[in-house]
């Protein structure tokens, strides 16, 4: 058995590993889109370095950009095969999919595929339950429960043609940070001989804050200065979240019930919408408030879709939250309202995700006072704060609760983190669980297992 290490090798983003059998059948796991600074993005243009022609099938561990993003130009490299994933996963890319063709096609930036080749991919789609094994050419698939997002899963495959040890692999995919607000805890995995794991936070604890708490004290900020909350956020996971939290919060009378909420990402209100459609997948208290309408709906709130409703939220006088798409405000809506809101002393900007280099949020976070948009010089007058206890990845301890739970590793790739975190789990894993054979692989490395 061998790996091929096509993304995340040193990075969090790009995530793409091929998997070949002892009798040289091939599968990949994930195509995730490069994202960060220029010099990562450009990745993302050079040629596919594997004959896709070759592979029997994809696994498609869950829909973020940086796992599915380029899926789609394997259809100009020949591949004609099934993507495996869960049935939620496959909701979640196609919307995320289409969107980014979209975007790239009205800012006329170069593009990596179109709708149609979207279309086609998604014909291709083979939807899977967890716990269900697969059976592909010479491997066994098994998916189980990752609790990162909406269908995410780590993925367990058995080589029945290894001439090794080393017979079964997993990927954990991105490990969840449980307890999570809407979704189950991670599944444990029972065994394998090898283990790609994820290391984004593999140096660092997350904070103990409870951010439902940081959330109704934003909230209420604003209501007592009749200002503005903006809070950029991600259409997949982080958007649910925000919304199920001030549906409690106005519930348990934390905020008010009237202050407006304005829902302003068509993709994350898409989104939602798919949310509704498991209520089977979330925790069980979540799966009680469904039965008496969506946990994502409450009074104040309005789902704005097109771009002229922004004048509608202009014209709301008084407190108001503003959630919108991009999460690290590299793009979308709350670009607008950062350029309309940042110059007021009255705004609050919270930020409540990870912010790349080089992003307006990771500007913002760090205490810039003027920020370009649009080519425009913007005074920053708002407040800006941010809680980083709402991660969607797992920290360093619960990376090892997850390792520490499968039984008979032998070896242990780390991916999916800069080589800080990379060193200091790897560090961790052998310092705490004895495992010294710990490999932090580099682009297209192949190892043999």
């Amino acid at each position: 058995m061998k790996i091929k290490f096509m993304g995340a090798a040193g990075t969090v983003t790009g995530s793409s590993y091929v998997l070949t059998s002892g009798s040289g059948q091939s599968i990949l796991i994930d195509l995730g889109m490069f994202q960060g600074v220029a010099e990562i993005e450009s990745l993302n243009y050079r040629k596919f370095e594997y004959d896709a022609s070759t592979l029997s099938a994809v696994i498609l561990t869950h829909a973020h950009l940086d796992h599915c993003g380029r899926l789609p130009i394997l259809l100009s490299h020949g591949f004609t095969g099934p993507v495996y994933m869960t049935s939620a996963t496959a909701d979640l890319t196609e919307l995320s999919l289409l969107d980014t063709a979209k975007v790239a096609e009205e800012d006329e930036k170069p593009f990596l595929f179109n709708k149609e080749q979207v279309i086609q991919m998604t014909k291709q789609f083979k939807r899977v339950h967890y716990h269900a094994p697969e059976t592909i050419g010479d491997f066994i698939v098994t998916m189980y429960d990752a609790g990162h997002i909406l269908g995410s899963a780590s993925v367990v495959i058995e080589d029945t043609r290894a001439n090794s040890s080393i017979r079964k692999i997993v990927f954990s995919g991105d490990v969840g940070n449980s307890p999570d607000n809407l979704l189950p805890d991670v599944e444990p995995v029972e065994s394998a001989d090898a283990v790609v794991m994820e290391s984004t936070y593999g140096d660092r604890l997350h904070p103990a804050d409870d951010p439902m708490d940081i959330l109704a004290s934003e909230i209420k900020a604003v209501e007592g200065n009749g200002g503005t909350l903006l809070i950029p956020a991600f259409s997949l996971q982080r958007t649910q979240e925000l919304m199920h939290m001030i549906m409690h919060l106005k519930k348990d009378g934390k905020v008010r019930e009237d202050t407006p909420v304005y829902m302003d990402s068509p993709m994350g209100n898409a989104a939602t919408t798919i949310y509704t459609r498991y209520p089977e997948a979330f925790k069980a208290y979540v799966q009680e408030e469904f039965r008496e309408g969506s946990p994502f709906e409450f009074p104040g709130v309005t789902m704005i879709q097109k771009k002229k409703g922004q004048r509608l939220i202009d014209a709301t006088l008084g407190a108001k939250v503003i959630i919108a798409g991009s999460g690290m405000m590299t793009g979308g809506r709350i670009v607008g309202h950062a350029a309309r809101y940042l110059p007021i002393p009255s705004t609050r900007l919270l930020i409540v995700g990870y912010q790349g280099v080089e992003t307006l949020g990771r500007e913002l976070l760090e205490g810039s006072k003027t920020v370009k948009i649009d080519k425009r010089t913007v005074n920053v007058k708002a407040i800006v704060s941010d809680t980083q206890s709402m991660s969607s990845h797992a920290d360093q301890q619960q990376l090892m609760t997850w390792l520490k739970e499968i039984k008979n590793v032998q070896k242990v790739f780390l991916t999916h983190g800069e080589d800080g975190p990379r060193k200091a789990l790897a560090a961790k894993i052998t310092q705490d669980l004895g495992v010294s054979d710990i490999t932090m692989p580099v682009l297209h490395q192949e190892v043999s297992l």
